[in-house]
C-alpha cells in the first residue's frame, strides 16, 4: 500500500482532491506526444470514513491487536474458553487468529520444563544413586518430591492463585528442599548402621538427632519467603505464586520427612535386617548316639 499525505489545507476539500490531475500514459508507437491529464475523480472513488492512522505488519501480512488483561485465573484457562467462543464464529477468508503476549511465552517456557524437569530429576537421581550405592535409598528420598509437590498445589487453591510460570519455577526449587531434607535424615541413619548400631535404634536416634537440621532448614526458606507471599507492590503477581508454592511445599515436605520417611525406611530395610539375622544365627550339627 501506498499513503500519499496531501497538504493540510485539501485533506478535508474532497472535491478538490477529485480535481487533481493525473497524467495518461503516451502512446505505445514511441512518438512523442503531449501528455494528458485526466481529473482523479474519473478513476477513483471518494468519501469520508474511519480507517486505522497506522497499519501494522508481521512478517510481510497486516495485523490487528487486540489485547486484554486477564485476573483471577490463569492464562491458558482464558485462551482455551477464547478459543472455543472464536470456533463459533466465521471469519472470512484470508483472516485468521493467534495468540501472543503472556500465552506466548507461556507456551515458550511450558516446552522448556517440559525438557529442563525430567532431566534435572534425573541428574538428582544419578547423584543419589552415586551417593548411596544403592536404587531403593535414592528412591526412599525421592519420595519427598510428590508430598512437597501436593504441599504446593494445596497452598496455591487455598489463596485462589491460579498456576503459572512463576508457580512452576517454585516446584523445581521446592523439589530440591525436599531432596536435601530426606538426604540429611537417610544418610545419618545410613552412618549409624554401618557403625553397627540396630536398624530400629538407628532410625529412633537419626530421626531425633536430625529434628532440629530439618526444621531450622524449613523455618529459615518458610520465613524468608512471607514478604514474597504476602507482597502487593509492583511484581506481586511473579512474587506471589512462587512464594506460595515454596511456602506450602516445605511444610509437607518437613512433615514427610519427621514423620513418614522414617517408617518407609524401616519397610525399606527390614527384610534385609531380618536375613542378616537369620545369616547370624549358629548352625549345630545334629547329635548322633551310637550305642553298643
Amino acid at each position: 500500500d501506498i499513503l500519499v499525505r496531501l497538504p493540510e489545507s485539501l485533506r478535508n476539500d474532497l472535491e478538490g482532491m477529485k480535481r487533481l490531475p493525473i497524467p495518461l500514459p503516451r502512446s505505445a508507437n514511441g512518438t512523442e506526444a503531449k501528455t494528458n491529464f485526466i481529473p482523479l475523480g474519473e478513476v477513483a472513488t471518494f468519501e469520508l470514513a474511519p480507517g486505522p492512522n497506522q497499519v501494522s505488519r508481521e512478517n510481510g501480512k497486516r495485523r490487528i491487536v487486540v489485547s486484554t488483561n486477564v485476573r483471577g485465573r490463569d492464562v491458558g484457562s482464558f485462551v482455551a474458553e477464547a478459543e472455543q467462543g472464536l470456533a463459533q464464529i466465521k471469519i472470512p477468508t484470508g483472516y485468521w487468529t493467534s495468540w501472543g503476549g503472556t500465552f506466548e511465552n507461556l507456551q515458550s517456557a511450558t516446552q522448556r520444563l517440559q525438557i529442563v524437569v525430567p532431566v534435572s530429576l534425573l541428574l538428582v537421581f544419578v547423584l543419589l544413586f552415586a551417593m548411596f550405592g544403592n536404587v531403593k535409598d535414592g528412591l526412599l528420598v525421592f519420595t519427598g518430591i510428590p508430598f512437597a509437590l501436593t504441599g504446593g498445589i494445596l497452598a496455591l487453591w487455598l489463596r485462589d492463585i491460579p498456576m503459572s510460570i512463576s508457580a512452576a519455577v517454585g516446584f523445581i526449587a521446592l523439589s530440591g528442599v525436599a531432596v536435601l531434607n530426606g538426604l540429611v535424615m537417610i544418610s545419618y541413619i545410613r552412618s549409624l548402621r554401618e557403625g553397627g548400631v540396630g536398624l530400629d535404634e538407628a532410625i529412633r536416634d537419626g530421626a531425633l538427632t536430625r529434628l532440629r537440621p530439618v526444621l531450622m532448614t524449613a523455618l529459615v526458606a518458610s520465613l524468608g519467603f512471607i514478604p514474597m507471599a504476602i507482597a502487593t507492590g509492583t511484581g506481586a503477581e511473579v512474587q506471589r505464586p512462587l512464594a506460595t508454592v515454596v511456602i506450602g511445599g516445605i511444610l509437607s515436605s518437613t512433615l514427610l520427612t519427621l514423620l513418614v520417611l522414617p517408617i518407609l525406611y524401616r519397610l525399606a530395610h527390614r527384610p534385609d535386617e531380618e536375613d542378616e539375622d537369620v545369616s547370624a544365627e549358629p548352625s549345630h550339627p545334629p547329635d548322633v548316639s551310637a550305642s553298643a
